[in-house]
């Protein structure tokens, strides 16, 4: 299978060591053309999304587990994204679908002006705001973000939303009845021809032709159905049960298979029901939005809250190889670290929590939802309201809030700063930056800005010494508990200290 080719496909792939030592994990793997092979060769499933393998004989790019036979060595080329490829003169493998595999595991994970502008651009703001949009946000000028991000991906901002709308474009052909106008511009394409011949392109196929080869399951008026693919091992229980616990009534509902929650999305509001199917590298998501122009967005906040980006081989890898959460993560693989959907309102949830037990918080932010969120058009079940802006909180009379007065000041000085730009916490935001402002507030210490940038952030390497729940974990794993020596022993924790700090909680 492996084309004739001497490689030595035994030989070890990139391993967690080498992640943590390498700024981009994707160039210098994309630079190691015998490391891509033997990866293609062995049909190893960990590298989708990392790259794609372009076949010079016949013109396709392909994710590295395709299951097509391996081509000879010499005649592939190996690419940092697809808009790469495509920008090469490739198309899109019809059998494996590239474009449909977990992205690549440094854009949660990396704080540099590319990761931050990855997330961006999956979030859907150039289609928003353009590439100076983009570029006004993380303070660079367009022409000097363009070439830092085609240096290491081979395509720049407008290729990789380019290539990003035609996925979409895919998805709303294949899973809904819309028409093709409203579907192109649904996706975010200017025109219906631009649409047309961007999907012709990417796809060698016509929108028609699409809709034909694959049938769509029933769903509801305005809805869609998508999968969400993972790399493998996900420990869907765990971080499930994390969010049910968590669930705020009228915001949320966790019925012990489906998780759902109200979406507040650049465009309207949404409601997304995402339920993981045992034995399959996929989460069922299932979307209700106001706005098709939402699709792309809803659906990347749906990923970044289940990590389903992350490579948990590399994670359990490091952790594992330290004895003292070795037992934890043998009874729980592929364990995630979920991220939210909103980062006002995860930073407000964060802030109610302080001191008080998961099940206190929850429950002053329903009665916080019940009292000043907005209903929603449509309830749908136990789902009724989307979670109060930072606006609408900020405005807020302090005599309404059952809750210490520091915690008050706390809760409405965070929100009178994130509704006038003080502070932005969103996936694009500079994690060092975030933290200083929010620690300049009142009322906000380490434990608070630290969760919200795990949370909100993503951020893979956040540990919190001094929570209840670190010092009982340790203290049940037979260690020294106290926030002085979790510091030390998280140390060897690095850079998946958000991880440790999920297998500690879990094992409560």
């Amino acid at each position: 299978m492996n084309g004739g080719s001497n490689v030595d496909v035994r030989k070890p792939l990139i391993g967690a060591s080498e992640i943590r030592q390498t700024v981009s994990v994707t160039s210098a793997l994309v630079n190691d053309a015998d490391q891509c092979y033997r990866a293609v060769s062995s049909r190893d499933r960990r590298f989708d999304g990392w790259f794609v393998t372009a076949v010079r004989t016949t013109g396709i790019y392909c994710r590295p587990s395709c299951p097509a036979i391996t081509p000879k060595r010499a005649n592939v080329s190996f690419f940092a994204s697809a808009a790469a490829a495509q920008r090469n003169g490739f198309r899109a493998c019809k059998r494996c679908r590239p474009n449909a595999t977990p992205g690549s595991p440094e854009w949660n994970t990396r704080a540099d002006v590319v990761g931050r502008a990855m997330r961006l651009i999956a979030d859907g703001i150039v289609d928003r705001e353009g590439v100076g949009g983009l570029s006004s946000r993380l303070g660079y000028s367009d022409r000097q973000l363009n070439r830092l991000i085609s240096a290491e991906l081979g395509a720049g901002p407008l290729a990789l939303a380019r290539l990003q709308r035609a996925q979409t474009a895919r998805l709303l052909i294949e899973t809904t009845t819309m028409s093709f106008t409203d579907v192109a511009f649904a996706a975010g394409f200017s025109s219906v021809r631009q649409f047309n011949e961007t999907v012709r392109e990417v796809f060698a196929a016509a929108p028609s032709e699409l809709r034909s080869r694959r049938g769509r399951e029933p769903v509801g008026p305005g809805s869609v159905r998508v999968q969400l693919p993972h790399r493998e091992p996900f420990d869907a229980a765990t971080i499930f049960a994390f969010l049910g616990l968590r669930a705020v009534p009228g915001v949320e509902s966790w019925d012990g298979t489906t998780y759902s929650r109200v979406l507040r999305l650049p465009h309207g509001l949404g409601i997304v029901a995402l339920r993981p199917e045992v034995g399959s590298p996929v989460v069922h998501c299932e979307l209700r939005l106001d706005d098709w122009r939402d699709l792309q967005a809803a659906v990347q906040r749906c990923r970044r809250l289940l990590d389903l980006d992350a490579d948990p081989v590399a994670i359990d890898e490091t952790l594992a190889a330290d004895g003292v959460l070795r037992p934890l993560v043998e009874a729980r693989p592929g364990l995630r670290s979920p991220a939210h959907v909103d980062g006002v309102e995860l930073a407000v949830r964060a802030v109610l929590g302080q001191q008080v037990s998961v099940v206190g918080a929850r429950t002053l932010a329903a009665r916080l939802v019940r009292d000043h969120g907005e209903p929603l058009a449509h309830p749908d079940g136990e789902l009724t309201h989307a979670f109060p802006t930072a606006a609408a909180i900020a405005a807020m009379d302090p005599d309404q809030l059952a809750m210490p007065q520091s915690r008050k000041r706390a809760l409405l000085g965070m929100c009178a700063a994130l509704a006038s730009g003080e502070v932005v916490i969103d996936a694009g935001v500079d994690r060092a930056d975030m933290a200083a402002r929010l620690l300049a507030l009142p009322g906000l210490g380490p434990w608070t800005v630290s969760y919200i940038a795990m949370r909100a952030l993503g951020d893979p390497d956040v540990f919190l010494p001094t929570d209840l729940g670190v010092r009982h974990g340790l203290e049940r794993l037979g260690h020294d508990g106290s926030p002085k020596a979790a510091t030390a022993t998280a140390d060897a924790w690095r850079p998946w200290r958000s991880y440790a700090l999920h297998h500690l909680w879990a094992q409560l």
